[in-house]
């Protein structure tokens, strides 16, 4: 944008303010805020989306540093991170030449000397300096061969008006702004220009008076003024309290708004408990229910009997025996008249949900079709025919089941399996199947820590299955490096000898298919000559295999006709082979700890003891070391997903970090997980006193829910 444009968009706005009397101060345009301009402004907008005076009010510090105080640059040591220095500027010039052409200048006071550096913007910062003026610089200090220096500093020329006294805060900014001169110390004039212009009375405040009195917190203008401008270290914890109190509970009244949404839902009244459900769980259950499993389904028909829709999440860590919860649900939905359906991400896991339904029932008068992308010609129209008539009861499928013309009779209840995996029109579409919409039994073998769930599934009720089959061995996990590969594949070898089966897992990542696609087939020529082809059968499964072929080599482990099946992590979910009792995963050090968890799950489910081998380089970082040290440590799922929760965050876990949902700007539901317990109670009190938020001192809170609605995709998400 040139300056002319610049000038005319300035000027237009500013005649637009003037005559728009009843427009916010804080929607002003940031151009008018003291010290921004048009040019200044439109770098704002680019840069960091600061558009309105309400944008850089909300642009929060992420730290502070105590700008009253000067180090000498003799005193820099090895275990500061940033500095702040006041010293005489000399020997300003450019090096270097092309992309390492860089500015230098050497900062000197009585003590000693340290280098500044600018690798961008050189001529313009250059244009800005004076030799042998005193400078205040602040900035993150690092060494090389011996000396100190900073690069792309905090740089002001000394006068007596220079010093900010107290906390200064220090604001997240880009090399773009802060050649143009807007710095971390910019930052702070700016907002505390924006803190002269305003008052509380154009902060107005969103929560309840009764709710700051009972939890003891301050008002919210105060919040604002005291984290970018704190005192002390008391007043920017009672801000930052406050102020991630409101988020975490607005997002709790969201969810807890939804649930009084499904909870108001007319369902499916299932009045009786049937023949099938009592033939099956008497003459064909293959084993005794665990305590845990008779519990769910105790809140399932509970749940299915109340005459309102049923929103449940089962959570159940791998080999829990969700599968036998889910067939039974479907037969109480049979018992009273209606039919039931299982969604499933992937073909392999639909195709395993229906092998192994099918083998359950097959001894009774029940109708099992499966319904996915392959399935074509007469059989699909077949199939289409007898669901919209009523003959079959249970249909099993993928994405398939949500295509228009796919019309059941009368759905009663969709189970939607590992449902992380699916989005939101496509579960959405599956419950518009119905003049009424079914009951919803939503599962998924990815533990989820207590925290996370209340924030992404808190709108359903949850059932966990906490208890593992009888009879169930757990899985020794081992950690071994590159070095003793050949001991790996003895021991593997030994296994299989004695009649298991073996998975050797390669890890696939999307931004190095290729490289991981020629370490897959390196690798399996690598087992070939481990495993003797005359005398061990391998198969191998990669998503690059034609869907037939890999169905085929999949099928020849399942039947145990293949010794060792060599795989990328499509095996990750829904392979059931009692007989693998050997898990190696290659390269573990590339996966996260969750997908390291679903694999392991891939055995133990028969008799014998079985192994997780974690084989990876010689030499580990930090963090995938205790990645591996957490894997060898415990097999508890629930464990493992609070660990990989803190290490990677809610958002990288489960594929929410652009949802709006999890993107708070101050709270983390890790460690403010107190907040979060105490957030949820008060918005639960909250609606229980003014379910539709129509009182008076509920407007405000009201308003914002409405307008992060607009924002977020929240309740979407379950």
């Amino acid at each position: 944008m040139d300056r002319f444009t610049l000038l005319g968009f300035y000027l237009f706005t500013h005649y637009f303010c003037c005559i728009n009397h009843s427009l916010s101060i804080l929607e002003s345009p940031i151009e008018f805020l003291k010290g921004v301009g048009p040019q200044r402004g439109e770098l704002l907008r680019q840069e960091l989306e600061i558009s309105t005076f309400e944008d850089l009010l909300y642009h929060y510090p992420y730290r502070y540093f105590d700008r009253t105080q000067l180090t000498k640059i003799g005193a820099i040591n090895p275990q500061m991170e940033y500095a702040q220095v006041m010293g005489t500027l000399v020997n300003i010039s450019e090096e270097g030449e092309g992309r390492k052409k860089r500015l230098v200048a050497t900062l000197y006071d009585d003590t000693g000397r340290i280098e500044l550096l600018w690798f961008q913007g050189a001529q313009w910062i250059k244009k800005s300096l004076r030799e042998n003026e005193r400078y205040i610089v602040f900035g993150k200090v690092s060494e090389f061969k011996g000396f100190y220096n900073i690069a792309h500093p905090e740089i002001e020329l000394w006068n007596a008006e220079t010093s900010i006294a107290g906390m200064q805060p220090v604001y997240s900014t880009t090399e773009k702004l802060k050649i143009r001169g807007i710095t971390n110390r910019s930052f702070a004039k700016l907002t505390s220009a924006l803190f002269e212009k305003i008052s509380a009375a154009d902060v107005p405040e969103v929560l309840p008076g009764d709710i700051l009195r009972q939890y003891n917190l301050c008002n919210r203008f105060m919040a604002l003024r005291w984290l970018h401008f704190p005192d002390n270290e008391e007043h920017e914890r009672i801000a930052r309290y406050r102020l991630k109190w409101e988020e975490l509970f607005v997002s709790q009244l969201m969810i807890a708004r939804l649930r009084l949404q499904h909870t108001a839902q007319p369902g499916w009244r299932f009045e009786k408990v049937g023949d099938h459900f009592n033939e099956f769980f008497k003459q064909h259950l293959p084993f005794e229910l665990t305590g845990a499993q008779k519990r769910v389904l105790k809140e399932i028909r509970q749940d299915t009997a109340t005459g309102k829709q049923m929103n449940r999440l089962l959570q159940g860590d791998v080999g829990s025996g969700k599968t036998i919860v889910a067939v039974m649900s479907m037969l109480l939905a049979l018992d009273n008249g209606f039919q039931a359906c299982i969604m499933a991400p992937t073909e392999i896991l639909a195709q395993q949900h229906y092998f192994s339904i099918s083998e359950l029932l097959a001894d009774m008068d029940i109708t099992v079709r499966m319904l996915t992308g392959n399935v074509k010609g007469k059989v699909r129209k077949t199939i289409l025919k007898d669901l919209a008539e009523g003959t079959i009861s249970i249909l099993v499928g993928t994405h398939a089941l949500i295509e228009e013309s796919v019309l059941f009779k009368n759905l009663g209840l969709a189970v939607i399996d590992e449902q992380h995996r699916f989005g939101v029109g496509q579960r959405a579409r599956l419950w518009k199947k119905n003049e009424m919409p079914p009951h919803v039994l939503v599962m998924t073998a990815t533990p989820i820590p207590r925290t996370l769930a209340m924030t992404l599934y808190g709108d359903l009720d949850v059932s966990v299955i906490d208890e593992l089959p009888p009879g169930r061995k757990e899985i020794k996990t081992v950690h071994r490096k590159d070095a003793v590969r050949m001991g790996v594949m003895e021991f593997i070898r030994k296994q299989v000898d004695m009649g298991s089966q073996a998975y050797i897992v390669y890890p696939l990542i999307e931004e190095s298919e290729k490289m991981d696609y020629e370490s897959l087939m390196a690798g399996y020529e690598q087992v070939k000559i481990w495993f003797n082809e005359n005398k061990y059968k391998i198969a191998m499964v990669h998503g690059r295999q034609p869907a037939d072929e890999r169905e085929r080599n999949m099928q020849r482990f399942i039947k145990g006709e293949a010794d060792v099946l060599v795989a990328t992590t499509v095996i990750e979910v829904g392979v059931n082979v009692p007989n693998a009792s050997v898990m190696l995963i290659e390269s573990a050090e590339r996966f996260g700890l969750s997908q390291m968890h679903q694999l392991r799950g891939r055995v133990g489910r028969g008799a014998d003891q079985s192994y997780c081998i974690l084989l990876t380089g010689n030499k580990l970082n930090d963090e995938s070391y205790k990645r591996i040290q957490i894997m060898v440590s415990t097999t508890d799922g629930f464990k493992i997903a609070e660990q990989d929760l803190a290490m990677r965050g809610p958002g990288d876990m489960y594929g929410t970090k652009q949802s709006g949902v999890l993107k708070f700007k101050l709270a983390d539901i890790v460690l403010d997980g107190a907040i979060l317990e105490e957030t949820r109670k008060a918005a639960q009190h909250l609606l229980s006193q003014d379910p539709t938020l129509s009182l008076p001192q509920h407007q405000p809170i009201k308003h914002m829910l409405v307008q992060q609605g607009k924002q977020s995709h929240w309740g979407k998400i379950s």
